[in-house]
């Protein structure tokens, strides 16, 4: 019987979506290449633990709340002593949650002070009063938990104070958010990234050691960041005052070139020089990628048309305007911009090339992996660092220099310190003066005279040492060093060209779910254990598992959700993919388990929840449920049940007026359907919008699910001279778009307004730019408001959108959104820049509407008769 060394366990963490951050990702896949078991934790972009695989790295991001950022700035408005002393300060039940967010944190930091007393005898009783001080604390803040009540909060003061917890408290929640997880997985070595997780790593290290686990940590720190241009003064006195709290607690100290490393060793008096792994390419996927699209491609240039190439993060201190403004004295070159998101800047880089009159030769093109880069870039001429003369610039190698160079490119490179040197040393560019553009414009044309001397300086020696499988081999050393651990041989078979994949049902055996958190209480030991399933439209089972599980303790739950190339990921426990559920094992696999463990089933879409077993809808698999003693109700979101033929009758402006050809047919066939099985199958039906109810006389209204403190926005609305105008149709015709539109257009050319239309964009960016908005206007087709006028209401924008009475008078509740049909919305849309302090309060009064109906009381409120029974 052979037995499997255990491997030892690395976190690497990092605060930020992960994507795109390469230095990271570069990190986990070595660290699994050497042998070490590694998860790799981000932050989430929604308000749900998401899990993946990335090669051999665990993947888990987190969601953050803003407990903490708010209750500073809550807590920085307040006034009146009576307040503190009868109300203890709390003005309402999101102050209420700030202030369990800042007992949690005051707690994880004193138990970590904790840990770091008991390393020493000296220290140990000291750390015994402070346990005792916690004990207390904990009592008194139980007792100030039942004595809260509302008050007024007034402007947070802006002014830096120099006390990074009240300057930047978002640095708390993300501790609040990943200190759990990171100190459940216990890991043997914790290596956090950048500034952002220093605190994450060194107080969860200390409480891993509080509990009498070994736990080491390293601190790596991307730049100097004492010499960044922070966007808010804020940044630039609590990211110091952080970093010089924590980085001597840390075991080693890891950054990203010689000279950071020196300066960063005299600034906090280190007793060793930090490592330095410098950000470079994975030299053995060069090649790899050789034959799939190019830069070159993709701007759409033939072979002989000069090109230069900018890939990175774009903002101003990267000083690319240089280069565009350079660009107007060189004619017939063309620059490609490698960019991941149309960011702030580049929409301004963009504007000043239509000013300079070379718009049409600049082409912004999109991302690849981290391990196609080089390749990506390789049709290329001439490769573009231009950054300013900062500080944190001047101290180091910018991480495209190597990609550049692996990609077989000469540099373009400004006269920062470090930069410069390292092209002239090598012959591997040419320099320019920072914000030159005349400057920038010689070195471009010596460069092109000179391509082929200075690629033949592009040496073995070079690429050798500016590869990352050179670069990590001190890291890994290091992880050993600092823990003491050597892992076992790594599996066959790694490979650094990872891609990576959501976790699926058939991953669990491979990623105990227990080990990760979920929005709601996993299926469980409970009166009630709620199965949701099959489609998970927009995310609304997990919505509705978490909003039943978070008000009844006496509810676990449990999301299944059947997935096509063509469904969103949305969160689930168990994903099922549709090809698989033809085939009959599969199939009879959710029978097993669904009837043995369910207690009730809430059967989402009227769609089959085994699949194709006993047919195409859920009406085949109720003989079954019924005989396992399952209790089912039926949950409707819209065009599975909606008659065309009445919703033509009541709403002129109906979407089936502009349905794709044969659309209404087939949509009319399966409605009528599902309305018979509602009608004859007696069970409790729910519908998630209101106008459901007139295609459902029997159905409950169960409102849609947001997260309000997730979507809340502090931005004010209504201050500009020409507000932000807002529209984002998932689909034109579904949303009456083009029917609208020339009255939006006409109102932007008029510079009434800013408008902006959202479509075939991501959901971060849709999120964002409702933030930005002023107004959001919704649908003109269905008659009714779904999760995009919910989500635009909970930011606290006033939303505009055509409501059919007969609709809103169904469920009893009318919404604060502005009520306007094609004709009108010209008229209402000036009605509503002319009372501007009006429409502000409106977009209060719908923030208040969201919170009351659509955080997920209400429609636990609506499940309660059926889990009740």
């Amino acid at each position: 019987m052979s037995t499997s060394v255990a491997r030892p366990k690395l976190a690497v963490i990092v605060a930020n979506g992960i994507d795109g951050d390469s230095r990271v990702q570069k990190t986990a896949l070595a660290a699994a290449r050497a042998g070490w078991d590694v998860t790799l934790i981000g932050r989430s972009s929604s308000k749900h633990t998401q899990r993946s695989w990335f090669g051999p790295v665990k993947v888990v991001r987190v969601p953050v709340a803003s407990h903490m950022k708010r209750r500073v700035a809550a807590r920085a408005g307040q006034g009146g002593a009576r307040a503190h002393l009868t109300q203890f300060g709390i003005k309402d039940r999101a102050g209420l949650e700030q202030l369990r967010a800042a007992h949690g944190a005051w707690v994880r930091e004193k138990t970590a002070r904790i840990g770091w007393l008991s390393q020493s005898s000296a220290g140990a009783p000291a750390a015994v009063g402070l346990k005792a001080v916690v004990r207390a604390r904990r009592g008194a803040h139980k007792l100030r938990l039942k004595a809260y009540k509302w008050e007024q909060g007034r402007k947070p003061e802006e002014k830096p104070t120099g006390d990074w917890r009240k300057d930047w408290p978002a640095l708390l929640d993300l501790d609040l958010a990943f200190g759990p997880v990171i100190e459940k997985l216990a890991p043997d070595v914790i290596h956090a990234n950048d500034i952002t997780a220093i605190n994450l790593g060194a107080m969860a290290a200390a409480r891993l050691r509080a509990s009498g686990r070994k736990c080491v940590w390293l601190y790596d720190a991307h730049e100097y960041v004492a010499g960044v241009e922070w966007p808010q003064p804020r940044m630039n006195t609590a990211f110091p005052a952080v970093e010089k709290e924590f980085i001597a607690k840390a075991d080693a100290v890891v950054t990203v070139s010689p000279e950071i490393a020196e300066v960063i060793r005299k600034d906090y008096g280190l007793a060793k020089t930090p490592l330095v792994v410098r950000n470079t390419p994975i030299r053995e996927t060069i090649g790899g990628a050789a034959g799939r699209v190019s830069v070159r491609q993709a701007c759409g240039l033939d072979d002989g048309v000069p090109l230069l190439v900018y890939s990175g993060w774009i903002s101003s201190e990267r000083g690319l305007g240089t280069a565009v403004e350079g660009l107007a004295q060189l004619p017939g070159y063309h620059l490609a911009i490698v960019a991941g998101k149309r960011s702030p800047e580049l929409v301004r880089l963009l504007a000043l090339a239509e000013e300079t009159g070379v718009r049409d030769r600049i082409h912004v093109v999109p991302y690849v992996a981290q391990h196609e880069v080089a390749d990506y870039l390789s049709t290329a001429d001439l490769g573009l660092i231009c950054s300013q003369r900062t500080i944190n610039y001047e101290l180091s190698l910018p991480t495209k220099t190597a990609e550049y160079l692996h990609a077989g490119l000469p540099i373009i490179a400004s006269d920062v310190k470090t930069l410069s040197a390292f092209v002239r040393e090598h012959g591997v560019g040419e320099v320019f003066v920072s914000g030159d553009a005349g400057s920038f414009v010689e070195a471009v044309t010596r460069g092109f005279d000179h391509v082929a001397d200075m690629k033949a300086q592009i040496t073995e020696s070079i690429l050798t040492e500016l590869s990352w499988e050179h670069q990590c081999e001190g890291l890994m050393a290091l992880y050993s060093e600092i823990s003491g651990l050597t892992p076992p041989a790594a599996e066959a078979g790694f490979s650094w060209g990872a891609v990576e994949r959501v976790i699926t049902g058939a991953d669990d055996a491979e990623e105990p779910r227990e080990e990760l958190e979920r929005g709601w209480t996993p299926l469980g030991k409970t009166r009630v254990k709620l199965g949701l399933g099959p489609a998970n439209y927009a995310g609304q089972l997990a919505a509705f598992a978490q909003a039943v599980t978070r008000e009844r303790s006496d509810v676990s739950a449990e999301v299944v959700k059947h997935r096509t190339a063509q469904t969103h990921e949305y969160p689930a426990d168990v994903y099922v993919e549709g090809k698989a559920l033809k085939n009959l094992d599969v199939q009879l696999e959710q029978v097993q388990r669904m009837v043995p463990r369910y207690t009730h089933l809430i059967a989402d879409a009227f769609r089959p929840v085994f699949g194709g077993l006993n047919g195409d809808s859920i009406e085949g698999d109720l003989p079954a449920l019924r005989n396992g003693g399952v209790k089912v109700a039926l949950l409707a979101h819209g065009s599975e049940v909606r008659d065309p033929a009445l919703h033509r009758k009541r709403n002129p402006y109906s979407l089936f007026l502009d349905a794709p050809e044969g659309y209404e047919e087939k949509l009319a066939a399966i409605a009528e359907r599902n309305r018979r099985i509602a009608r004859e199958s007696g069970l409790p039906v729910f519908v998630t919008t209101p106008d459901l109810m007139l295609d459902l006389p029997m159905a409950i209204w169960a409102p849609l699910v947001v997260d309000v403190d997730a979507w809340a926005c502090d931005r004010p609305v209504m201050k500009r001279e020409r507000p932000v105008v807002l529209h984002a149709p998932s689909a034109r015709w579904t949303k009456g778009t083009d029917r609208v539109l020339p009255v939006l257009q006409d109102l932007h050319d008029r510079g009434l307004i800013d408008f902006r239309l959202a479509e075939q964009v991501s959901w971060n960016t849709v999120r964002e730019m409702v933030m930005e908005a002023d107004i959001v206007i919704d649908q003109f087709a269905i008659g009714t408001y779904g999760t995009f006028a919910c989500e635009g209401m909970a930011a606290g924008k006033p939303v505009v959108a055509y409501l059919d009475k007969e609709s809103i008078a169904a469920c009893g509740v009318t919404p604060p959104i502005v009520n306007a049909t094609p004709e009108t919305l010209g008229s209402v849309m000036e009605g509503l820049l002319a009372d501007r302090e009006g429409t502000a309060r409106l977009g209060a009064e719908s923030a208040a509407f969201a919170r009351e109906y659509h955080d997920g009381t209400a429609t636990a409120r609506a499940l309660d008769g059926f889990l009740t029974r």
